[in-house]
């Protein structure tokens, strides 16, 4: 047995330094334990072979993590873009990053069982015990899409006793929000136990549409997860999870920095700015930081997301090991309704001053106006995990398992003719049989549509081996294959075939791919003394290819096919984690370097009016990672994380002139900064004041449709950011009162930028929560 102290996850822990510790109070006793898991195995913080970010039950909720992009600007290195619709995200890690459409740069597991749809990711985070965020590939252990890494979130387990747990609020937008908990045994019973959790929050919203003078971004949500655990003896345990979540908000309320008096000069019509009602200078067209167009849509639109996730987990002791098996089913719908392109007022829009050139006489589409548009997603999948697991006190230590995924979805999109009476809400079938000439007999009628289903499966087996080289010295060897067979069935209607994709778009069409990959990993550990850990790895990661819509590979345009291909990365990571000071001050240093295939970026065809995903044939990323976390006095704390990222384009054919830039949709750093102070008052309560500072450098996005725009990233870079938050209030031991701002300081910033969109960041927003435990 090295003196890793490894033991079993029921025994007494290691103590590590909770980043940003915020009990105060609880540095009088020492530091916090935290034990991760995100190697499927209990291990102490301090002492993981791998660069990852813990937040426990208490910073969670002295961080007022509430959200995935709350607990992701508080980690070094990876960001997150929030846009269009509920279920829209954009996650970036170490560079590694996640395009409109591609799935996730990691793989994504709430109590043990891995999130299957990207469009799960955005939703409530309430009611939990942690989280952790693993960086690098960790495709050996999760498989494909962990190409950039792991987060590892579990809810609070049932309690052996009664306990609840309820927490009110109030924000600026105006809005409310409530929040609780009850858990303990059923009944008499010693077997069985469960927690029931409910989140309701319903706000006006923050960002401010002038054209309807209100609220563009309303927001609703109903979140209730129950969790039951049975233990019919010392060998058998069950967990039995259902959760469900239902969305309200608006969606699409893009803006677009532009008044087209440009394109009105060559096409002879001096007077666009007059005629849009808009007027800028010409150094802020399609200028990525140029905020000072509001928001100016006539239909607010709606955001309607609702999922059901269902799973069962059963872990079988032995003397050999222990057996797991993970079933789960999980159900997705989205619809979004908004403004179209250029998200502007009827009257007002390109379309209405630009079009009416090109309709001749007699018009081809009498009536043409402002257009407005509708996209339904629905997903179902199903998942199979069987792992067996030996012993941790062994001196040798193995995993083996296999996973199965089966999924179905289906997604149409397409745009409708503006009437003025809203956008009607389209799902399976358009509105009408045919796009042009219009069918002005109904409101809203159907101009564009395209529509297709997937059915896809995919399945992988793995396994693991670690072992004491001797008492300072150990190794894990991990490898992991994986196989996604994709098939797509062209689901538009003939009447809404694009002439310019006519020639390989029919419906009915039936496409087929398969992607596969072996992903290994080695890591080795060297702990000289119990303060000190040092490691090594090298890992491959996999995400695998998909489909864009048949038939755009036509349109000529360099990088566009009409599929994307898989990518792999390899990744050399070396690292140490270091305490000092009997654990009240930590170090993690890493350093990366990754060289990834394939990656991605987003273009919008102008001439098919479709969302494609195109590849970059090999991408280098390097950098450092550097964490600081000191228990400074018993009422002082200090949180400091900073993180570069270089990364360049080696090789494309398709678009040899980017060769050399910046990688799309990558930050120069990341800098955090937060510290947290506490006054001892009497009768045992606190007054408490935490900051955080977050900071992202240079961010490069995409120029848009190659064939319009011939631009590098380099040219289409977001300037530095920084946010600053705050929380101050009082605490006891089971009640808090607290008074939040968020975006402190009104930081003005666009949060995407997809040429020509935009898509306006939040402004300060603030407010009051009152939490109490029974």
């Amino acid at each position: 047995m090295s003196v890793l102290n490894r033991v079993p996850i029921a025994a007494p822990m290691l103590l590590a330094l909770s980043p940003l510790a915020v009990s105060i109070a609880m540095a009088q006793d020492g530091p916090e334990e935290i034990i991760v898991t995100a190697r499927l195995r209990a291990e102490s913080y301090a002492e993981t072979p791998a660069a990852i970010k813990a937040f426990t039950a208490t910073e969670i909720e002295s961080a007022g993590i509430e959200k995935p992009h709350d607990f992701i600007a508080l980690t070094p290195n990876m960001t997150v873009v929030q846009t269009q619709n509920p279920g829209n995200s954009f996650i970036t890690i170490r560079g590694v990053s996640q395009a409109r459409n591609s799935d996730m740069p990691v793989a994504v597991v709430v109590d043990g069982v891995l999130m299957t749809n990207p469009a799960q990711f955005n939703q409530e985070l309430f009611d939990l015990e942690q989280i952790e965020v693993l960086k690098g590939p960790q495709g050996a252990l999760y498989g494909r899409n962990a190409i950039g890494g792991a987060v590892v979130i579990r809810t609070r387990a049932p309690a052996d006793e009664f306990e609840a747990r309820v927490r009110l609020g109030a924000d600026s937008g105006p809005g409310l929000m409530a929040q609780g908990a009850i858990s303990g045994p059923l009944g008499d019973s010693d077997r069985w136990k469960y927690r029931a959790s409910l989140s309701l929050s319903d706000t006006d919203g923050f960002r401010e549409n002038e054209f309807l003078n209100e609220r563009a971004d309303p927001y609703k949500d109903t979140s209730a997860r129950v969790r039951f655990t049975w233990e019919p003896n010392d060998t058998v345990t069950g967990d039995f999870r259902y959760a469900r979540s239902d969305i309200e908000t608006t969606a699409l309320h893009f803006v677009i920095n532009d008044d087209h008096d440009f394109l009105g000069s060559i096409f002879g019509i001096p007077d666009t700015s007059a005629l849009n009602g808009i007027e800028i200078a010409p150094q802020d067209v399609n200028n990525v930081n140029y905020t000072g167009l509001p928001i100016l849509v006539n239909n607010p639109g709606e955001g309607l997301k609702d999922m059901d996730e269902v799973s069962i987990k059963f872990d079988v002791a032995t003397d050999a090991g222990t057996f797991t098996s993970i079933t789960a089913y999980d159900d997705l719908h989205e619809l979004l309704t908004g403004d179209a392109f250029d998200f502007r007022p009827i009257g007002r829009s390109f379309n209405e001053i630009f079009f009416p050139l090109f309709n001749g006489q007699p018009p081809l589409t009498p009536g043409f106006g402002d257009w407005n548009q509708a996209q339904y997603l629905e997903v179902s999948t199903y998942s199979q995990e069987f792992r067996f697991t030996s012993p941790e006190t062994d001196r040798v230590r193995w995993i083996a398992g296999a996973y199965f995924l089966d999924t179905e979805r289906f997604i149409g999109t397409g745009n409708l003719l503006d009437t003025g009476t809203g956008v009607t809400r389209v799902y399976k079938v358009p509105n009408t049989t045919t796009g042009f000439p219009f069918d002005l007999s109904i409101p809203n009628p159907q101009v564009t549509y395209l529509s297709d289903s997937q059915d896809n499966f995919a399945w992988a087996v793995f396994g693991q081996l670690g072992f004491d080289i001797n008492e300072q010295w150990d190794a894990t060897i991990s490898l992991r294959y994986d196989e996604d067979e994709r098939e797509q069935t062209t689901e538009t209607p003939p009447g809404f075939i694009p002439a310019a994709l006519a020639g390989d778009l029919v419906t009915g069409q039936v496409r087929k791919e398969t992607w596969d990959a072996w992903q290994p990993k080695v890591t080795l550990r060297w702990q000289p003394n119990a303060d000190n850990t040092f490691y090594g790895d090298l890992s491959r990661g996999f995400r695998s290819g998909g489909f864009n819509q048949s038939g755009v590979a036509l349109a000529g345009v360099a990088g566009v096919f009409n599929t994307f291909e898989e990518q792999i990365a390899d990744t050399l990571e070396l690292g140490w984690k270091g305490q000092f000071a009997d654990g009240r001050v930590s170090t993690n240093l890493a350093y990366y370097t990754t060289d990834l295939e394939g990656a991605y970026y987003f273009i919008f065809l102008v001439v098919s009016s479709t969302q494609n995903l195109g590849s970059l044939d090999e991408v280098e990323y390097d950098g450092l990672e550097f964490e600081l976390n000191a228990l400074l006095s018993d009422t002082l704390s200090l949180n400091l994380g900073v993180a570069t990222m270089n990364s360049e384009i080696t090789s494309d054919a398709s678009i040899p002139h980017v060769i050399g830039q910046e990688v799309p949709l990558t930050s120069d750093y990341t800098v955090n900064l937060g510290v947290s102070w506490a006054k001892p008052m009497a009768n045992g309560r606190e007054f408490v004041v935490r900051t955080d500072l977050h900071s992202i450098g240079d961010t490069y996005w995409g120029p848009g449709d190659p064939s319009i725009r011939p631009l590098g990233w380099n040219q289409t870079v977001r300037d530095p950011v920084n946010v600053v938050d705050l929380r101050l209030g009082l605490q006891a031991d089971d009640w808090s009162l607290m008074l939040w701002s968020k975006n402190l300081l009104d930081e003005e910033y666009n949060d995407e930028f997809s040429h020509p969109f935009v898509w306006k960041a939040l402004p300060r927003r603030w407010g009051i929560q009152y939490s109490k435990s029974f």
